[in-house]
């Protein structure tokens, strides 16, 4: 769908408009390409990183520490890469004439919770109950030791 919506530079969606209107889907739109650009672009620093080495230290004690930030840098990026992947799947929901609505329900997400969390697919009363119910299931699956 080609775009030909421009945004006022301080838009920003308010209760008071239609529910996920050309101007709101547009500026959902804009607001996870442009996360997608930063995390994008913070893997390339982290490849850059990476490639640079500096794992042939003499001293035991900084390589280690520099395996460990090494580590954790590389699933940092991991997390990154499956927020792109749900950035992907959100921009797709727009282009589907679905964003903004809960998958569940069917009910809007809302507009609070969709600047919080672009990439939302539930009602928060949905995603409450789904966390009440992993809960449920969690303490079911605790074994309890046996005296």
């Amino acid at each position: 769908m080609e775009n030909t919506i421009i945004l006022p530079p301080d838009y920003k969606p308010t209760a008071d408009e239609e529910y996920m209107n050309e101007m709101q889907l547009e500026y959902f739109r804009q607001k996870l390409l442009n996360w997608k650009k930063s995390l994008i672009g913070q893997s390339k620093d982290t490849l850059d990183d990476l490639r640079q080495g500096g794992l042939n230290q003499p001293d035991q004690i900084d390589r280690a520490s520099l395996e460990s930030d090494k580590a954790l840098e590389l699933r940092t990026r991991d997390r990154a890469r499956k927020l792109i992947s749900k950035i992907d799947e959100a921009l797709k929901r727009i282009e589907d004439g679905v964003y903004g609505y809960c998958e569940e329900t069917g009910e809007p997400i809302g507009i609070e919770r969709l600047e919080v969390r672009p990439v939302a697919t539930l009602s928060i009363e949905a995603q409450e109950r789904h966390e009440r119910m992993e809960k449920t299931y969690d303490d079911e699956v605790v074994v309890k030791p046996t005296l």
